[in-house]
């Protein structure tokens, strides 16, 4: 199987050699070019075509949100985008996330929880630091999706009420999966029944729904 490739970008030498060796050790991804800064990143992923973009948000120049508007809108294959950041902004959370990266966890993140979110994203699932979830919850003002159902969770099993419960408390698929003795297969298919019954696009559309509903448990 051909690995995952992976652009990084950050400032700071000390973290892309520490991000580099991380990706490198895992089996199913390799490192296939490192940018210190917003416009070699733009100019490398036009090079390279990753698959995965590790982006600092907080760049001299051009930074990782003008970065990443201006590599999602280049490609017609454009990469997927998770934003690695020191700061638990809303702010920056939001804008990133506007300009279609696919993550934002911040850089104290383990080295699996960074692996696991790549994989994540490069299998078209998005990945928010459990933190930043919480607060651009309590944050955003717009109102959720409407749901299809007037009493949704009723309308769960309790294996996808097992699911919902997990995707709110911040699991990606490879951690629900662990969690519930399941392949990621079957993970996937239960968490689409989730979002098609709830009525919403994504895992964050997910996890406000619970909270303006009270279902956070």
């Amino acid at each position: 199987m051909t690995p995952i490739a992976v652009l990084i970008a950050d400032d700071q030498e000390l973290v892309r050699t520490g991000f580099a060796m991380v990706v490198d050790a895992a089996p199913d991804m390799r490192v296939v070019a490192i940018a210190a800064t917003g416009a070699e990143a733009i100019d490398l992923a036009a090079k390279h075509r990753p698959d995965v973009i590790l982006m600092d948000i907080r760049m001299p120049g051009t930074d990782g949100i003008t970065a990443t508007s201006a590599i999602l809108a280049a490609g017609d294959k454009p990469p997927k985008i998770i934003a690695l950041t020191t700061y638990d902004s809303n702010d920056y959370a939001t804008r990133i996330l506007n300009a279609g990266a696919s993550g934002y966890l911040l850089k104290d993140a383990t080295a699996e929880g960074l692996t696991a979110a790549i994989r994540s994203a490069f299998h078209g699932g998005s990945v928010i630091a459990p933190t930043t979830t919480r607060n651009l919850v309590a944050a955003r003002t717009e109102p959720p999706p409407p749901p299809r159902d007037p009493a949704p969770l009723d309308s769960f099993t309790a294996r996808e009420r097992d699911v919902f419960d997990l995707i709110v408390a911040g699991a990606n698929n490879a951690e629900i999966a662990q969690r519930l003795h399941l392949a990621e297969v079957t993970v996937k298919t239960h968490v689409g029944r989730v979002l098609a019954k709830l009525g919403v696009r994504d895992r964050l559309n997910v996890v406000i729904w619970a909270y303006r509903n009270g279902a956070a448990r």
